[in-house]
């Protein structure tokens, strides 16, 4: 029989190390966002940003190297929609990768002295929490405020509801840091696509040729990495029209490149992807995201600052 001393325990206890192949109650989330607190106090910050309709604290993870001075930023969302589970996932590996490639890898670094991540892992939590608590909630989507009085539809989708008038009255502007973002990205499932601006027909981004060009290098990347075919265009010419996205409401307020990921499959599992094959949609999907949306975004504000262009303009 081996008898381990307290302080043994303590510290098999803390080499054990997080799973990013699993998917997460949102508990565990939480606690993971604050060891990466304790362990990375020099390139990571949590920030409080927003509250749920059942009052609890939306957070994000900013991830980047403190210069002291103002920096660009990129910002990804994951778990708007409850049911996609591999989003979150996907959030949480994305993070993992940044933080241990900078340490060895002094492009990495040069980019988080540059550059601030936002990351978001779970945007919806009271609906990510639903959908945990049964089998019967599992494909819970939405969040869960009540609808209006008279009304048997629960809950809100998130998705839907964003304003491409947003910030224009009655707010104050010194917390808006819109101009800051260069590449804005929000992550779901299913149907393996990258989603361009907008979702209304009768619109088109100004920007929509140089926006198909880098989302069409991201799936190129996908593909090299497992053989995942991710079709690229705006969602009515690839998926069916709709209003009121994130992605769309960040392009209107300027941020150049703003992407949507549909991660896998294509609805073999659908929503409920196995958790085999969280580690290869991860591979695939962190592969598209960096190598292309992030590095294009960052290759523009080093062209721009070079040519002395502090403020980025691109006009919708």
């Amino acid at each position: 029989m081996v008898l381990l001393s307290a302080m043994g325990a303590a510290v098999l206890e803390s080499k054990v190390e997080y799973d990013y192949y699993k998917y997460h109650p949102m508990h565990e989330i939480t606690n993971w966002m604050a060891q990466l607190l304790k362990e990375h106090p020099d390139v990571v910050s949590i920030v409080d940003y927003g509250q749920t309709y059942e009052k609890r604290t939306i957070s994000l993870l900013k991830i980047g190297i403190n210069t002291g001075e103002k920096k660009k930023a990129v910002w990804m969302d994951c778990g708007i929609h409850a049911r996609e589970w591999i989003a979150p996932a996907f959030c949480q590996y994305f993070v993992a990768q940044i933080l241990q490639t900078y340490k060895t890898d002094p492009k990495m670094e040069l980019m988080m002295k540059n550059l601030d991540f936002y990351v978001t892992p779970v945007l919806n939590m009271d609906g990510y929490i639903y959908s945990w608590e049964n089998s019967s909630t599992r494909l819970w989507r939405k969040n869960r405020s009540p609808g209006p009085s008279g009304c048997d539809c629960y809950g809100t989708d998130l998705n839907r509801n964003f304003d491409a008038n947003w910030g224009t009255i009655g707010v104050s502007f010194n917390c808006t840091r819109k101009d800051d973002f260069l590449c804005f990205l929000t992550i779901h499932s299913y149907g393996q696509l990258v989603l361009v601006p907008y979702g209304n027909p009768n619109f088109t981004a100004s920007n929509y040729d140089e926006l198909m060009k880098v989302g069409l290098a991201a799936a190129h990347e996908i593909w090299k990495v497992h053989g995942k075919n991710y079709t690229v265009g705006s969602s009515p010419d690839v998926l069916y029209p709709n209003s009121g996205s994130s992605r769309d409401w960040a392009r209107l307020q300027g941020i150049p490149y703003s992407y949507t990921f549909e991660l896998r499959d294509n609805g073999t599992f659908g929503f409920q992807l196995p958790e085999n094959q969280i580690q290869p949609t991860c591979e695939e999907a962190y592969r598209g995201t960096f190598n292309s949306a992030v590095a294009t975004a960052v290759n523009l504000w080093t062209i721009l600052f070079a040519a002395g262009v502090s403020t980025l303009i691109i006009w919708m």
